[in-house]
């Protein structure tokens, strides 16, 4: 099943599944269901998954809404536009982190990253390269086996969250954006504390690579940026071999392309069993009502194979069985000063 999240200015919230050329409209059927979040601790309490809880429903009189007009439409458009596909009322409760080098062509990429001239010189391993290759011995254990743990970040809370069509800032500290094509894990807390995937999205986590090559310490600060998930939720996506690009357009002109991207346990270094299980194995990770988006991680980068991103550059992500492809749009922000309010003691 394909659900979304979208928003109507005369109706707000809506929740809906994609059929075809259309999306019924399913806040149409139950004015409660204003989040797919809402819908699934609803079929999750009737012991059933979404879709087999919608199933024994009377979808007909659903209203039917174009997709391609939602597909077309930017945020705040006067005729509606597409949310995240998953989020949290709360958006404190949305934890958005993710994991790094479990693709096998992401070391490569990393590597040129972090690259040091030392010509003619035996160059030590880098602290990458050495848990990249803990993951490829030891990060798709035998089932009951807990794996080497993955290298991971913490992103933000739901606040950084973009949806589908929707601007990324560049900060103005720092010099330069980020693409990161991926698969998001999307999971729910239930109210017994167990972490339930409702599925997939894609994913443009949206780093700052040039911070992150000064300084690899620098990684956790260059993580800190807005992201973008969407426009779908994809809930029968096996994430075994999964195949799709990226390309970067400027006025028309398309200044990159990624070529052919995998993803997907076949082409990793740790299983989704072993990454899931590291994530959610610390008790915080696990509190009933959560929201957890969890990017997966690349294979392969734009930067530094393209020149710096301006604001209106158009970034399309697009994989195999995950749906309308994501699509977002880059702003450089001007320089301003954060604020400080300092109150003596």
């Amino acid at each position: 099943m394909r659900l979304i999240q979208f928003y109507s200015p005369e109706k707000g919230r809506r929740v809906g599944y994609v059929d075809g050329k259309n999306v019924v409209d399913l806040t149409s059927v139950n004015a409660k269901w204003t989040r797919i979040y809402q819908l699934f601790l609803e079929a999750r309490r009737s012991r059933n998954t979404i879709s087999g809880y919608l199933a024994d429903i009377r979808l007909r009189n659903a209203d039917v809404v174009p997709y391609d007009r939602l597909l077309k439409a930017h945020p705040r458009d006067s005729s509606g536009w597409i949310l995240p596909p998953l989020d949290h009322p709360d958006p404190a409760h949305c934890l958005i982190s993710g994991t790094g080098l479990t693709h096998l062509g992401s070391m490569e990429k990393r590597a040129e990253m972090h690259a040091i001239a030392a010509e003619g010189a035996e160059v030590p391993k880098t602290d990458s390269q050495k848990i990249f290759e803990m993951g490829l011995k030891g990060g798709k254990p035998e089932p009951g086996v807990r794996g080497v743990q993955p290298e991971w970040f913490y992103k933000g809370s739901g606040a950084i969250l973009r949806g589908h069509n929707d601007y990324l800032d560049i900060p103005e500290f720092t010099e330069d954006g980020g693409e990161e094509p991926e698969i998001v894990g999307c999971y729910v807390i239930d109210d017994d504390g167990i972490p339930c995937r409702l599925g997939f999205a894609i994913g443009n986590e949206w780093s700052d690579h040039r911070m992150e090559r000064v300084n690899y310490l620098w990684l956790a600060p260059s993580k800190l940026r807005v992201c973008s998930v969407g426009p779908e939720l994809v809930t029968d996506q096996m994430f075994t071999d999964v195949r799709g690009s990226c390309r970067i357009v400027r006025e028309g002109k398309e200044i990159y392309n990624s070529g052919e991207l995998l993803t997907g346990q076949d082409h990793m270094s740790h299983s989704l069993a072993n990454l899931e299980d590291h994530h959610f194995k610390y008790p915080q990770f696990r509190i009933s009502g959560d929201v957890h988006l969890h990017f997966f991680g690349t294979m392969k980068l734009s930067f530094p194979n393209r020149p710096s991103f301006r604001t209106g550059d158009r970034i399309e992500i697009r994989f195999n069985g995950m749906g309308e492809p994501l699509i977002s749009y880059v702003h450089k922000l001007s320089l301003s000063q954060t604020p400080i309010t300092v109150e003596e003691g």
